[in-house]
C-alpha cells in the first residue's frame, strides 16, 4: 500500500462504508492498522489487539469533552446554549477518567444493580408481546421493525426503569434524536450542536422537574435508586442524579434498539439460524455490533503499531474491526452464533465497560427471538436499508420486514 493508497482516504461517512463499512475496516487494520485521518484529524485503531490495550490503558482518555469545551466553548462568542449542553456531557461517566469515574461508577451500580435489572425481565415480554400484538392487528403491508418495535421497546423499558410516564416517551424520543449529533459524531451536519443542544436543554429540564418530584415523592424506581445511592457518606448530587438520568435515558435506548435492529437483520440474512441460541446476542454484537467506534484523547504520548500518538491526539478505537480480526476470530465475517463467547469487544472492556450490558443483553434475548416466533415467515421488504451516518455508533433508521404468517 503506497501513501497514496486506498487507506490514506478512508471515509468512514461515505455512502459507502455507512452502509457496510467492514471492507474498509478490513482494508486498514490489513494495512494501516493505526490510520492517521486528516479529513477528522483523528488517529483509527482496528487491530483487535490494539483496541484490547487501549481500551485498559489510561493514557487513552475518555475525558474528551472537558477539553473540548475549554478550547471552543469557554470564549466569549460561544453560544450559551451548546456550552450548557456540554456541560451536562462533562458530567456523564462515560466521559470521566478515575478518580471522578470510580466515584460515580461506585454510586451508580448501587442502583443498577443485577437483581434490578433481572427484576425486569417479565415486563420486557409483556412490552415485546404488547408490541407485536400491534403490528398483527395494524399492518398489512411493510413493518418497520425499528419505529414499530425495538425503539419503542427498548425505550418503555428504561422509562419504567427510571420512573418516566410511558406518555412522555415520545418526547424524549424526539430529545434523544437531536442529541445524538452532539454525542455520536455526525460530522456531515453544520447544525447539529446548535439543534442537540436545544435537545438537551428540553430534555435536562424534563429530567430536572422529574428528579425533584422523586426527591419529594420516593418510588420504586430507578431515579430513587440514584437519590438514595450512598457510599461512605458519599451520594450524587442534583445534578449529577439529572445528568446520569439523561445519559440512561439517552444511552439505556439508542445502544440497545441498534443491537436488537442489527441482531434481526443478520437474522434475516442467514436463514435457520436459531434465534434464541445461547450465542446469538454474543454473536450479533461481535458481527454487526452497535458500537463502530469508542472515542479517546491521549492523555501522553504513546508509541502503537509503529505510531506515535501525541498528547492530545484525538483516538478512534474500532470494536467493529476488532471483533472482524482474523487474528482473533475464525472466518470473521461468517455470522456463527455457536462461536466461543466471551471475547467480543461491542460493550467495551476495562474499567468502561458497559454499566448497562446486563439489560442491554436481556432486552435482545427476549426481544429477537419473540419476533421470529411471532412471525415465523418473516421477511426483508425490497427496499433500500437507511444506516445512521454518525462515526461511533451503527444503526439502521428502518428495518423494513414483510410479516407473512404469524402464529
Amino acid at each position: 500500500m503506497t501513501a497514496s493508497g486506498p487507506a490514506t482516504r478512508a471515509d468512514l461517512l461515505s455512502p459507502e462504508a455507512v452502509a457496510d463499512p467492514y471492507p474498509l475496516l478490513a482494508e486498514l487494520r490489513e494495512h494501516d492498522p493505526v490510520h492517521r485521518s486528516e479529513r477528522y484529524r483523528s488517529w483509527f485503531v482496528t487491530r483487535y489487539a490494539d483496541v484490547d490495550a487501549a481500551l485498559r490503558d489510561p493514557r487513552f482518555s475518555s475525558d474528551r469533552i472537558s477539553p473540548y469545551r475549554r478550547a471552543r466553548l469557554d470564549g466569549p462568542g460561544a453560544d450559551p446554549g451548546v456550552r450548557a449542553a456540554f456541560g451536562v456531557l462533562e458530567d456523564w461517566m462515560v466521559f470521566k477518567d478515575p478518580p471522578d469515574h470510580t466515584r460515580l461508577r461506585r454510586l451508580l451500580s448501587r442502583a443498577f444493580t443485577p437483581r434490578a435489572v433481572e427484576r425486569v425481565r417479565p415486563r420486557i415480554g409483556e412490552l415485546a408481546a404488547e408490541l407485536l400484538d400491534d403490528l398483527s392487528d395494524a399492518l398489512s403491508g411493510p413493518a418497520d421493525l425499528i419505529g414499530d418495535y425495538a425503539y419503542p421497546l427498548t425505550a418503555s423499558v428504561v422509562a419504567e426503569l427510571l420512573g418516566v410516564p410511558r406518555s412522555d416517551r415520545d418526547r424524549f424520543k424526539e430529545w434523544s434524536d437531536r442529541i445524538t449529533g452532539l454525542v455520536f459524531g455526525g460530522m456531515g451536519d453544520p447544525d447539529r450542536h446548535a439543534d442537540g443542544a436545544a435537545g438537551m436543554a428540553d430534555l435536562t429540564a424534563y429530567l430536572g422537574e422529574l428528579v425533584a418530584r422523586h426527591e419529594r415523592e420516593p418510588a420504586d424506581d430507578l431515579l430513587t435508586a440514584l437519590i438514595r445511592a450512598r457510599d461512605a457518606g458519599d451520594a450524587l448530587t442534583h445534578e449529577e442524579v439529572v445528568s446520569t438520568g439523561v445519559l440512561l435515558l439517552f444511552a439505556g435506548h439508542e445502544t440497545t434498539t441498534n443491537l436488537i435492529g442489527n441482531g434481526l437483520l443478520a437474522l434475516l440474512r442467514h436463514p435457520g439460524t436459531p434465534a434464541d441460541a445461547p450465542g446469538t446476542v454474543e454473536e450479533a454484537l461481535r458481527y454487526d455490533g452497535p458500537a463502530k467506534t469508542i472515542a479517546r484523547i491521549m492523555a501522553a504520548d504513546v508509541e502503537l503499531g509503529g505510531r506515535v500518538l501525541r498528547r492530545g491526539d484525538r483516538v478512534f478505537l474500532c470494536p467493529a474491526a476488532a471483533n472482524r480480526d482474523p487474528a482473533v476470530f475464525g472466518d470473521p465475517d461468517r455470522f456463527d452464533v455457536t462461536r466461543r463467547p466471551g471475547r467480543q469487544l461491542g460493550f467495551g472492556i476495562g474499567l468502561h465497560y458497559c454499566l448497562g450490558a446486563p439489560l442491554a443483553r436481556l432486552e435482545a434475548s427476549l426481544a429477537i427471538p419473540a419476533v421470529l416466533r411471532r412471525f415465523p415467515g418473516l421477511r426483508l421488504a425490497d427496499e433500500p436499508l437507511r444506516w445512521h451516518p454518525v462515526l461511533l455508533s451503527r444503526g439502521l433508521a428502518r428495518l423494513p420486514v414483510h410479516l407473512g404468517q404469524h402464529s
